[in-house]
């Protein structure tokens, strides 16, 4: 994989990162994206060389950005239809309209922006079925995804131990074994 457009290429050809992404399409919420571990953990795995199918994604973030109508009970609400449509899948549905709040940040300007809040910048990225097939959403790009880095973004800088925390407690250094870290002034 070289850019946004292999990663993108890769889901399409990924049966069940497929019938996520149809699912989502199907019954949530218009212009909702699936980010995080579900782009990160099958692009990591499948560049160190493991079965992308044997761990099963332990949730499956939603996000989209509305913010006429950012309220819990929505999301909860679109979380129910998808669970209806797919209970073998584990959902977790937020606003990002609204998701500021609960992070101590100014309010989020769209979904880009809100990815950008997120802790590193290879968790930064969503997939979602567009009109043309898969598509990306990266605000730093895709070089550190592809590149096995987990960096903060620049939300995060001044709590690298808020991720390096995330790295203890979710495996990472076990499951990729080939993961660089850089910005977090700890042993690779």
């Amino acid at each position: 994989m070289r850019d946004a457009a292999d990663i993108a290429d890769f889901i399409a050809h990924d049966p069940r990162m497929m019938r996520c992404l149809t699912i989502l399409a199907a019954h949530g919420p218009a212009d909702a994206w699936i980010g995080a571990g579900f782009v990160r953990n099958a692009v990591w795995d499948h560049l160190s060389g493991q079965d992308t199918e044997v761990l099963p994604p332990s949730d499956l973030d939603v996000v989209f950005y509305d913010q006429v109508n950012a309220t819990a009970e929505q999301d909860a609400a679109f979380e129910a239809a998808l669970r209806t449509a797919a209970p073998d899948m584990p959902w977790s549905v937020r606003n990002q309209a609204r998701m500021y709040e609960r992070n101590g940040h100014r309010p989020y300007r769209d979904m880009a922006d809100a990815l950008a809040h997120w802790p590193e910048t290879a968790t930064a990225i969503a997939a979602r079925l567009g009109p043309k097939g898969v598509e990306i959403l990266a605000p730093f790009g895709v070089d550190d995804i592809l590149a096995l880095i987990l960096r903060p973004t620049p939300a995060f800088r001044t709590s690298p131990e808020i991720l390096l925390a995330r790295l203890e407690a979710k495996g990472w250094r076990k499951r990729w074994p080939g993961l660089r870290l850089v910005g977090l002034n700890a042993s690779p």
